[in-house]
Order: C-alpha cells, then structure tokens, then sequence
C-alpha cells in the first residue's frame, strides 16, 4: 500500500529555565501597568462624557463577539456550501475544486453519504475510523494488521469488502477498501477505484471521470 508520505515532526523538550518564566512574568507586570496607565488616562480625559464611551465601548464589544460569531458560523457552513460533483447521467461525473484546491465528492458507501477526497497519489480506497463506522462496517470485528504511510506518519489499517459504493449513479460492489484504526485524516478515493473509470481528466478547475 502506497500513500503520500511526510515526515512526522519531531518534538523536542525545552528544559526548564527559572529566567525564561521570570521574564515572562517581568513582561506581564509592565503590559498591565501599561494597560492600566491607559485605562486611567482615558477615564479622566473622557470624564464628563464617560456614559457615552461606556456605551461606544459596548457597542464595539457586541460588534467583535458578533464578527467572531459568523467567522465560527461561516466555518461551519461553508463546507455545505461547497461545488458538489455533477453528473450527466451518462457515466460521466465532474468533479470541481473546493475551496482548498482539493477534488473532493460524496460517495454512498453501503447506501451511506461519505465524504471523500479523489487522491491519484493513493493506491487505494481508504474509510477513516468514523465514516466505516456510519457505513455500517463492524468496526469492533476489525483486525488491524496492516501498515500504511500518510501524511500524517504511520497508521494500522484493516481489510474490508465494501458491499456497494455509489458515485453519481455508477455503482460498483464488492470494493475492497482499508480502514484505519484512527481518524487521522478523512477517506480517500485512490487509483484502485479510479482504475475502473475508462478516462480520467483533470484540468485546472475540476476532475472528470467516464466510465
């Protein structure tokens, strides 16, 4: 099994430095005298209209907590709003970019709607620990006795049959497919399965498959 590999990170522990955390308490102290030196001034120079500033303040405040709120929102829902494949019904699927560059459809595996990312650099068709589980495989029945390299190190992998995986109306049965003993990364589709489509194209916008 062959899958994009990169060098795992290595940490290394810093020792313990009596210096480094009394600066970083020196530091602390002179950023909230600075702070409070600030916080002082404005009072007394804005004294007779401090009603006013408080109400300035809060208002700031509510815009802040309300630009962080539909930053989180907008992370939530974006990926709902990205291009999905199209098919044409004639065994021709389009695949577009998402956002991140990436090739990315929804398969029903088991009659299960899974989120894959297309991988030509992988070999195989691989189910993350969760989307196995919503697949119906029996996870607890797993035996992890294979290896496989990816990009975020190495990972134990289990063999399995998927019973139907369906990709625009092209259904394939009997896939094999391995899953991992953790959710390191979401599933990917690897030449094993693109090897059943008759072409692969892929331009600079998106990814067409023909069966």
């Amino acid at each position: 099994m062959k899958w994009a590999h990169c060098p795992t990170d290595i940490c290394h522990q810093r020792p313990y430095l009596w210096g480094m955390d009394s600066f970083d308490t020196a530091r602390f102290f002179y950023l909230a005298i600075l702070l409070c030196t600030v916080t002082v001034y404005t009072l007394v120079a804005y004294r007779r209209a401090l009603g006013q500033m408080l109400r300035h303040m809060i208002l700031w405040a509510l815009i802040f907590i309300g630009v962080l709120a539909g930053y989180g929102l907008w992370q939530d829902i974006a990926p709902r709003l990205a291009p999905v494949q199209i098919t044409h019904g004639n065994g021709v699927i389009e695949i577009p970019k998402d956002s991140s560059g990436q090739f990315v459809l929804v398969a029903e595996v088991n009659g299960t709607p899974i989120e894959f990312l297309v991988d030509t650099g992988a070999s195989n068709v691989v189910l993350s620990h969760a989307d196995a589980e919503k697949a119906g495989v029996k996870i607890d029945d797993l035996t992890y006795t294979g290896i496989a390299n990816t990009a975020n190190g190495a990972v134990k992998t289990s063999v399995v049959s998927i019973d139907t995986l369906n990709v625009g109306g092209v259904q394939d049965s009997d896939v094999r497919a391995y899953v991992t003993d953790g959710d390191l990364f979401g599933s990917l589709l690897g030449m094993d399965y693109l090897h059943r489509f008759e072409k692969i194209e892929i331009s600079r916008q998106k990814l067409t498959l023909t069966r």
